[in-house]
């Protein structure tokens, strides 16, 4: 017989003992006679129970805080997705006892990443979730939590010294990979390919690495140079992409790490020439160089997803005790102009 939905009255019923007996075995709390307990283990057994977690945390009142730390969207607008990912699963488990608590930093800023760690930590929450822009903060950021023995899940970024720590983002090696094979099916095999970086971050390494393997790996004849710019000052961006393109006038193709691709629409334009632009992220700015033809190809990251199934992963851990996966590696999307609709819903 197997039955998950008995209730403590149909077991003592079954068992021929009292609710409190019953009760007392299921809580190991307060004394039972052996015999008795042998009686309710047995029809414990028979009927195949399962205690329901969410309802003896209801019963207890018990509430588990699980603190976001990442970068502000109103400074980055590729985190807006994140945040909604936060808020969507904050909704869906705040019944159950979940409170989830976002600690935004600005993206270009270490101190603001450290400040806002230790304020993350400061009520000392049942686990953090965060996306680490930079690793010397972020090694500093775990080894507080190790002392505090506070659980941590890194998004969107992942921290090679953090190695064995849960992540939930991409593969970003092998987007890079996914970008330079895009590229190749395109050009001439002798043509000059760009990466460009644009406020470089480590994430934008790794990219690049999976991007020049690939073309190494083919044995390709393409020339291929990087260059980083940064955006602090518009002017000086403006003026440092435009002495780029004039001073590498054949090139055919770019891979750009980031979701800043929308930042060089007018230099491309004012090349006179149609270049193969590879970016990242379906922010609106890139999606609408994408339908005009400024970038042929964007890899879609998957922020809110991301975000989403970190706090639900912690979540359903401390609910039903739930594996974390070590890693979930979220699929690399190609988007085009034809395709973008049905990533917009």
């Amino acid at each position: 017989m197997a039955n998950t939905k008995c209730t403590i009255k149909d077991i003592a019923r079954l068992a021929g003992v009292s609710k409190g007996t019953v009760d007392r075995v299921l809580h190991n709390r307060g004394k039972v006679s052996k015999r008795a307990a042998e009686k309710v283990e047995r029809i414990l057994k028979e009927i195949d129970y399962q205690p329901n977690p969410i309802a003896q945390n209801l019963k207890n009142n018990k509430v588990y805080r699980i603190n976001v730390l990442m970068p502000s969207a109103n400074d980055d607008p590729y985190w807006a997705p994140a945040h909604y990912g936060i808020l969507e699963a904050a909704k869906e488990f705040k019944p159950f006892g979940i409170i989830v608590d976002e600690f935004f930093y600005y993206p270009n800023d270490e101190t603001s990443f450290l400040e806002k760690s230790m304020e993350a930590l400061d009520p000392s929450p049942d686990a953090l979730l965060m996306a680490p822009l930079f690793q010397k903060e972020a090694e500093i950021t775990f080894k507080k939590c190790q002392e505090l023995n506070i659980p941590v899940a890194l998004f969107d970024n992942y921290i090679k010294s953090l190695k064995g720590k849960i992540f939930i983002g991409q593969d970003l090696y092998q987007s890079g990979r996914v970008a330079a094979s895009l590229i190749d099916k395109i050009i001439d095999r002798d043509a000059r390919i760009s990466i460009v970086h644009i406020n470089l971050e480590p994430h934008m390494e790794l990219k690049e690495k999976g991007f020049i393997d690939y073309f190494e790996q083919k044995g390709g004849r393409h020339l291929i140079t990087t260059y980083s710019f940064n955006t602090e000052s518009s002017v000086d961006f403006e003026n440092d992409t435009s002495i780029f393109f004039k001073e590498n006038p054949t090139i055919s193709a770019m891979f750009v790490t980031n979701s800043k691709t929308y930042r060089l629409k007018r230099v491309l334009e004012r090349t006179g020439k149609k270049i193969i632009v590879v970016g990242y992220d379906l922010l609106e700015q890139n999606i609408k160089c994408l339908k005009e033809g400024t970038i042929d190809f964007l890899i879609h990251q998957k922020p809110k997803q991301q975000a989403y199934l970190g706090v639900g992963y912690l979540a359903e851990h401390f609910l039903f005790g739930k594996e974390i996966p070590a890693q979930d590696l979220l699929p690399i999307d190609i988007i085009t102009s034809e395709n973008v609709q049905y990533y917009l819903k």
